[in-house]
């Protein structure tokens, strides 16, 4: 089986497994995070079908994370995540999954559903499998500690999406709610928002494209995407998790927490922002 090395351990995210466990507890309990560290309720509801989750430096945005980790903990025990990640590198094709294999980080192995991401890519049409894209990319991989630390094995299929315009995002989204009839899913849509823009523009430009999904518009978030007018790398997984939400039905979307690296830092001159966003049906 393959097993792809951690890219980013010892840099977005310590490098040792005791390290790693104290950094995630600390998020979940930071001031910006939930407050304690969660306990899976096997029992849980299960309503959510999906969170929006930051992925840069846990340092900066692992605590607004820990938020959304917190809420699909207490709302059950999901047989298999769906990662969704932009592009960062630029390697790869316009739309890559990884359809078999495992994925190292300090906390062991989570392993790819490969008979869900086989059948998600043969029933795509516009979707390769391409481990290129996933090679060096960031943005899957820092879900997953996460994922560990709260259910020690995990499942789950990595998508990358360098395309992010909304056909796309519809192609995609159409596709999982019909390969995952009869499994018990969430979908992880793995974004930041603004870049390195003052904390006070880098508020207002989030506030409107946080107002879009709240609304479940992904018509308006992906055109805040494409023309660049809020710098938000993942715009595309989060229009697919809108999109998917929508077919599904009965769908809302709660804020759970927004900071930017300001608000850790204290240096407010050039930020990052981070939201944590949970799709529940109602």
């Amino acid at each position: 089986m393959k097993t792809r090395k951690p890219c980013v351990a010892d840099a977005f995210y310590a490098g040792t497994r005791t390290e790693l466990i104290d950094q995630i507890t600390h998020c979940f309990t930071h001031q910006f995070g939930p407050g304690k560290v969660p306990d899976p309720n096997p029992q849980g509801p299960r309503r959510i079908v999906g969170i929006v989750a930051p992925h840069a430096g846990y340092m900066y945005s692992g605590p607004v994370a820990a938020n959304g980790y917190s809420r699909i903990a207490a709302d059950g025990i999901p047989e298999v995540f769906i990662i969704l990640g932009p592009n960062h590198t630029g390697l790869g094709s316009g739309l890559s999954i990884q359809t078999e294999g495992e994925w190292q980080t300090p906390l062991g192995e989570a392993t790819i559903d490969s008979e869900l991401a086989t059948r998600i890519q043969k029933s795509s049409g516009i979707m390769d499998v391409d481990e290129r894209a996933h090679a060096n990319e960031h943005s899957v991989e820092v879900q997953l500690p996460f994922l560990q630390f709260l259910y020690k094995k995990v499942r789950f299929v990595p998508i990358c999406m360098m395309m992010q315009d909304l056909r796309t995002c519809n192609d995609v989204a159409e596709t999982i709610i019909e390969q995952t009839k009869g499994k018990d899913f969430a979908i992880i849509a793995s974004s930041d928002c603004t870049h390195y823009e003052p904390h006070e523009t880098a508020t207002r430009k989030d506030k409107t494209a946080i107002d879009a999904i709240l609304k479940l518009d992904d018509q308006t978030l992906n055109d805040l995407g494409e023309s660049n007018r809020v710098t938000m790398c993942g715009y595309g997984p989060i229009t697919t998790l809108i999109a998917a939400s929508k077919i599904l039905g009965n769908v809302k979307a709660e804020l759970l927490s927004y900071r930017t690296s300001g608000d850790i830092t204290g240096d407010k001159s050039a930020v990052v922002g981070y939201t944590s966003i949970a799709f529940s049906r109602t």
